[in-house]
């Protein structure tokens, strides 16, 4: 076969042919976690069509190739369809891609997982899905069997998720408007499935000056708590050490 030679580059991107080479599946999934009733939950949809027709799995979808400019893209569209809002955290795991993974053939995945205030989610089954719900994470696992490598892919986000909580404020991107420190405190024990000691935990979360104090005050068991909020153009603080105080539950 002779190969045809171009003048430049654009004569050769005019004349070349993306079908030359075999090219895989590509979609992105999304583990989308939220906080609530004690527990770390993930966001399921119920597939209404083949393969794995009614079995449930993560949040996701092929790339749209005219629309999606970038994976991340792809992961914020899928996330909003099926949740209504902007995640306000959104990072990227891994990629994974083999011949088994999809019963359809060769498929590539690139894996994120968001981070959802509970309150602020009205949740729609959107297109491809019967059903929709957060199921709670017990010990690194769910009560249901997901489609595809799906079970797999959790897990390796729980794993990433609670190990950049130990050095990070992941957890304040989970927090409503205003809480308590004893509310954000809640809140990285559930993810750790740890428990954490009170005065270290608010010497390093006084460190990160990622609060702001409220004039309101809330009535807990005991006595009256300060509220918080996160301030303004606050991004993720790394700290220097794990997070110290944990205790296995």
């Amino acid at each position: 076969m002779i190969e045809k030679s171009y003048s430049s580059e654009q004569e050769f991107l005019l004349n070349y042919n993306p079908n030359l080479y075999d090219r895989p599946s590509t979609s992105v999934d999304t583990v989308i976690f939220t906080v609530f009733d004690k527990a770390l939950q993930v966001l399921l949809v119920q597939r209404d069509d083949y393969p794995f027709k009614h079995k449930w799995s993560l949040v996701g979808g092929f790339i749209d190739l005219e629309n999606d400019l970038t994976l991340e893209d792809t992961a914020k569209r899928k996330l909003e369809e099926k949740t209504g809002v902007k995640t306000p955290y959104l990072e990227q795991c891994l990629t994974i891609g083999n011949k088994s993974r999809d019963p359809r053939g060769w498929s590539v995945t690139t894996i994120y997982f968001a981070l959802l205030t509970y309150e602020d989610i009205e949740l729609k089954a959107g297109k491809g899905a019967i059903d929709i719900k957060w199921s709670p994470i017990i010990k690194e696992r769910i009560t249901d069997k997901l489609a595809f490598d799906h079970d797999q892919i959790l897990k390796l986000a729980i794993e990433r998720l609670r190990n950049k909580v130990l050095y990070t404020s992941l957890p304040a991107y989970l927090m409503p408007e205003k809480f308590t420190l004893r509310d954000l405190q809640t809140v990285y024990e559930i993810i750790l499935d740890r428990t954490l000691e009170v005065k270290s935990f608010r010497r390093r979360i006084a460190k990160a000056d990622i609060l702001e104090e409220t004039s309101e005050m809330r009535q807990d068991a005991k006595r009256p708590a300060r509220l918080y909020r996160l301030k303004e153009n606050i991004h993720t603080h790394f700290f220097l050490r794990n997070i110290e105080g944990a205790v296995n539950n």
